[in-house]
């Protein structure tokens, strides 16, 4: 036989083999997208050994982690669940096979982000993803002001987020809410003003239902806060006054301390106790909130977001 054609029969007999493997690799994908166990699918842990088993898959392999990163936060968040430790390894499998994959970051910073039972409990591990996603991804203003929120919600580092911020400002069409942030953080950083800013900006720029919920949600929790601090100012000052605290809304209406009775903002009226203290009505309407809970009040294990308007 000619070493040519020695050759050509070699590197036929590769190639077949390599299609055989492709077509078994890309079935057995199809059969873990549907049935597929956590554990199997977490066999190889290591993203950089999986990619390179991939053999070209990588786009529907990072699929089926990203799916099964969603399952598992949503099943051990329903669960009310206080550890997620396996949530950080799927993401990072995922981001690697897909540095692209937007979605991955967007929402797996939301899911590791947030104290338990909301979330992982993992700011830092969800400021790497964030920092990932911009190293491949320097495009995309969202990644920043995802990563700047979380330093500014969860890690209180003011300064990490007006220069995340301002990284940010410079992408070519970004949002121009994050040079306003980035120059608003100095000066207010850490006051109310300032977290009703961050999560406005959250409300006004997703096209996400439930990130959009989830912001009037803690916006509607920061009016609520506001509103009973101020309402128990105004008790404070009538006790002052008077030499006792008000009975009712109406005392303070008449002392020319209140206008209207004062309702939240689902347009709950607010009750008043003996003593000056403000609680709201539904404090399940209104998670996060952090002032006016009901003594003894235990939380829902997963919030209720109602709809955004």
């Amino acid at each position: 036989m000619k070493a040519s054609r020695q050759v050509t029969v070699v590197f036929s007999l590769v190639l077949v083999a390599c299609l055989t493997a492709s077509v078994l690799l890309l079935r057995r994908l199809d059969q873990m997208r549907n049935s597929a166990t956590l554990e199997e699918v977490l066999y190889i842990s290591s993203p950089k050994a999986l990619k390179r088993l991939s053999l070209g898959y990588d786009g529907l392999l990072a699929d089926i982690y990203w799916t099964r990163a969603v399952q598992y936060f949503g099943n051990r968040h329903h669960e009310g669940a206080r550890r997620y430790d396996l949530l950080a390894p799927l993401l990072e499998i995922t981001t690697t096979l897909d540095p692209h994959l937007l979605v991955a970051y967007e929402y797996g910073a939301n899911f590791l982000a947030p104290k338990s039972p909301g979330g992982g409990g993992m700011p830092e591990r969800a400021i790497e993803l964030e920092e990932f996603g911009i190293r491949h991804n320097p495009n995309e203003w969202r990644l920043y002001y995802n990563e700047g929120f979380i330093r500014y919600m969860e890690l209180q580092d003011y300064a990490g987020a007006a220069e995340v911020f301002a990284r940010g400002a410079r992408v070519p069409n970004a949002h121009p809410f994050l040079a306003v942030l980035a120059g608003k953080m100095a000066e207010h950083a850490g006051d109310q003003q300032m977290a009703k800013m961050m999560w406005s900006a959250t409300y006004q720029t997703t096209k996400d239902n439930t990130v959009r919920a989830n912001a009037a949600a803690h916006l509607r929790a920061l009016q609520s806060d506001e509103d009973v601090t101020n309402l128990e100012l105004l008790t404070g000052r009538y006790q002052q006054q008077t030499g006792h605290f008000p009975s009712s809304f109406s005392e303070l209406q008449a002392a020319g301390l209140l206008r209207g009775t004062p309702v939240d903002p689902l347009g709950h009226p607010y009750k008043l106790l003996p003593e000056g203290r403000v609680e709201v009505r539904q404090p399940d309407d209104l998670p996060f909130i952090q002032r006016g809970l009901p003594a003894g009040y235990v939380p829902p294990l997963a919030p209720k977001f109602l709809p955004a308007d």
